[in-house]
């Protein structure tokens, strides 16, 4: 869990033992556990405001553009006609407020478990929780898992913006959730997960490609840089139902980008998000490349 000590703020996770970001501190902002996990808001020194969850960092005001912008533009700019998109956890705002940008896109569907960190971000970040003025936003304060059950073939693109694999987060990266996906996407529909470090959690990672190879036809690790985020480095897990998928190239004009006020995302780094290091490729079996196994599963493919 976080220490909040001496006028600093450290990370602390069984999740990456023996290291921890730390952050001064110049003032605590909020502190309160909810039915599901501790939620903290403090103003950084150096970073500005930051929300941590159960001691995880979550966002910070100085680079969380970096993983908002890429959890919704690489999977939004990979379909054709994302009309309807659907996000599980991003509680913060981030997401609904760069997938408000597309014009294309007509409904946006939240399901986020813990409606306080919902209320904490409308509160304390504004310059997250801007998106929840979309229009097109219909929210829902709830599990995600037990919203797919009942909603099957509904959307385009379905993002899981989650937290780390424990606590209320933890089977949002296992296979029967995936399935769950599949069966709540369109035909064609494409999903984007939140995909862990490279340089913690390769082991999770090959397991969830395996998995979801076997589930789609089209898989990709794609990878990002966000300082406060473990190493530096964290992975976006992208599948298709379309076979003709093509992730590492934007299949949707980009003229807009300019007038979309992103400072992460473009083109040129859409398609660099997918070239890995050496031994993630060996490691992953090159998750990068499209799907050689039959796939077993009933529905579409």
């Amino acid at each position: 869990m976080n220490s909040l000590k001496d006028g600093w703020f450290s990370e602390l996770s069984p999740l990456w033992p023996g290291q921890a970001l730390s952050l001064e501190v110049e003032e605590e902002i909020f502190h309160q556990k909810s039915e599901y996990q501790d939620i903290v808001v403090f103003q950084s020194k150096s970073y500005g405001r930051v929300l941590a969850l159960d001691g995880v960092i979550q966002t910070t005001d100085r680079d969380e553009f970096s993983y908002q912008e890429m959890m919704a533009h690489l999977p939004l700019f990979s379909h054709p006609e994302p009309r309807d998109v659907l996000i599980i956890g991003g509680g913060d705002g981030g997401v609904v407020r760069e997938i408000d940008k597309h014009n294309v896109v007509e409904t946006i569907t939240q399901c986020e478990i813990d409606s306080m960190v919902v209320e904490v971000s409308k509160k304390y970040l504004p310059g997250l929780s801007v998106g929840y003025n979309s229009r097109k936003l219909n929210q829902y304060i709830g599990d995600g898992v037990e919203y797919m059950r009942k909603n099957k073939d509904k959307f385009d693109v379905i993002i899981t913006d989650a937290s780390d694999p424990i606590g209320p987060a933890e089977k949002l990266f296992e296979r029967e959730y995936f399935q769950l996906i599949k069966d709540s996407l369109k035909p064609g529909g494409l999903l984007c997960s939140q995909g862990e470090s490279m340089w913690l959690h390769l082991e999770l990672i090959r397991s969830m490609s395996d998995f979801c190879k076997i589930l789609f036809p089209v898989v990709e690790y794609a990878s990002l840089c966000i300082p406060t985020y473990p190493c530096g480095q964290i992975g976006i897990l992208l599948c298709s139902k379309n076979e003709e998928t093509n992730f590492r190239e934007p299949i949707r004009e980009l003229a807009t980008v300019n007038n979309m006020g992103l400072r992460y995302y473009n083109k040129n780094v859409h398609s660099a998000a997918f070239v890995l290091p050496q031994f993630v490729e060996q490691s992953l079996g090159g998750v990068a490349r499209r799907n050689i196994l039959p796939n077993t599963e009933d529905g579409d493919s």
